[in-house]
This record gives structure tokens, C-alpha cells and sequence, in this order.
């Protein structure tokens, strides 16, 4: 349990580190372009990480993805209508809620977190491809969650401390993952797979890879290919 806290805290971390970056005003185009490698990666994960389980348990499967999808839209729809729909708007321009945002980011963060617990769980180590497809996703959604939350009015510190306690509910999430296969021997893995693929591919189509191939412009296509193409070799690495 305290090696999934570990790691669940370590792909999060990279929220503090966009905090950090967010300081150096790095041009929207730079950010966009990372943000289009980590979605790259993320969807590499969720093929040959998530996916490939999932279709083997039946109908069953196919309704937890679905389900995944409509819980994650209908949480980040309430999320916007109160303030958090520009989370990832690397610009800089949230005008809503601080506190929504916060909540939004931990939305985006809690199916990646369970996930990892469960496979380390499962597989008795960590999915390097799926640590590092979260940890690089979350580097530019630290920096624009953090000018986000500056133009909502919080200072650089109250930003630290809640980018901070972000990334301990996240490694307490991992816990969890782990906790609920090591409490429950006869619980499958694969329908929470199935669903945080779901909730997780639903983010990257209506937040991150829109607001990549915005500000990165048409070069993110070929970043993103780079980034699917290196979480994809470290898959293989791993069999």
C-alpha cells in the first residue's frame, strides 16, 4: 500500500512541477505542444494498457466503458456550469471558480490514480507506461490549472498548497486501488479498467487534445504520435 501511495504521489507530482513552470510564462505554443505528447501517451495507455483486458469480460465491459464516458461527462459538465470548464485553457483566462477548478483537476486525477494502485496490485510493479503517460499529462494541466487559478484571484502560495494536497488525495487514491484488490480477492480488475478508459478518453476528447491542437497548432499531430509511439514502447518493454 505505502508503494502505491508512492507512485500514485509521483505521477500527480508533475502538477507541482507545472506550478513551477507556470512562473516562466512559457509560450502557449511550448505548453500546447507537451500537452499534445502527454494525450498521445495517455491514449497509448489506455489502448495497450486498459483496453486490451476490458474486451475479453463481455457485454459487461462494453457497459462499464460506456458508463466511465457518462460519469466523467456528467461530473465535468457540473464541474463547468460552476466555474472550472477552462481548467485546461492554457492562456490563462478562468474567470469562474478557484474551487472548481481544484475539483476539476482532481476529477481528471482520480481514475488514473485507482488505476495505478490496482495494476501494481495485479501485476506486482508498477505500469511504467501508464506512470509515465500520467505524469506527463499532468505537467502542462499544473501549468494552466495554475495561471487558471491566478486569474480566479488565488495567490501563488494558496495555489501551492492546493496543488499540494492534489497530489496527496492522488496517492491516497492509489492506496485505495490497491487496498480494494487486496481486500476483495475476487475483484476484477478489468471492470475498473474498463471504466476509468471510459472517463479517461472522454478527458482527453473534450479538454486536452482540443486545447493542444489550439495553441500547438498543426505540429501537435506529429508530437502526439511521438508521445502514443513512446508509452506504446514502453508497453512492449514491460511483456
Amino acid at each position: 500500500m505505502i508503494t502505491a501511495f508512492f507512485w500514485g504521489g509521483l505521477a500527480a507530482a508533475s502538477l507541482l512541477v507545472g506550478f513551477y513552470l507556470s512562473a516562466r510564462r512559457l509560450s502557449n505554443r511550448t505548453i500546447g505542444m507537451v500537452m499534445g505528447f502527454g494525450a498521445g501517451a495517455l491514449l497509448s495507455a489506455i489502448t495497450y494498457e486498459l483496453v486490451p483486458d476490458s474486451v475479453h469480460g463481455g457485454w459487461f465491459m462494453v457497459v462499464m466503458f460506456l458508463a466511465g464516458a457518462l460519469t466523467f461527462f456528467g461530473i465535468d459538465w457540473m464541474i463547468d456550469h460552476q466555474g472550472g470548464a477552462d481548467r485546461k485553457d492554457i492562456e490563462g483566462r478562468q474567470v469562474g471558480s478557484g474551487s472548481a477548478i481544484f475539483i476539476g483537476t482532481l476529477l481528471d486525477n482520480i481514475p488514473e490514480s485507482i488505476i495505478l494502485g490496482m495494476s501494481l496490485a495485479l501485476g506486482g510493479a508498477i505500469n511504467t507506461a501508464f506512470m509515465v503517460a500520467v505524469f506527463i499529462s499532468n505537467l502542462p494541466e499544473g501549468v494552466a490549472g495554475s495561471l487558471n487559478l491566478e486569474s480566479a484571484g488565488r495567490s501563488r502560495r494558496s495555489i501551492f498548497w492546493m496543488w499540494t494536497a492534489l497530489v496527496i488525495v492522488s496517492a491516497a487514491c492509489a492506496a485505495l486501488g490497491y487496498l480494494i484488490i487486496n481486500w476483495l480477492p475476487g475483484a476484477d480488475g478489468r471492470y475498473a479498467q474498463a471504466f476509468a478508459a471510459g472517463a479517461m478518453l472522454t478527458m482527453l476528447a473534450d479538454a486536452m487534445m482540443p486545447e493542444a491542437f489550439e495553441h500547438g497548432g498543426k505540429l501537435v499531430g506529429i508530437v502526439t504520435v511521438m508521445g502514443f509511439l513512446v508509452a506504446a514502447i514502453l508497453s512492449a518493454m514491460e511483456v
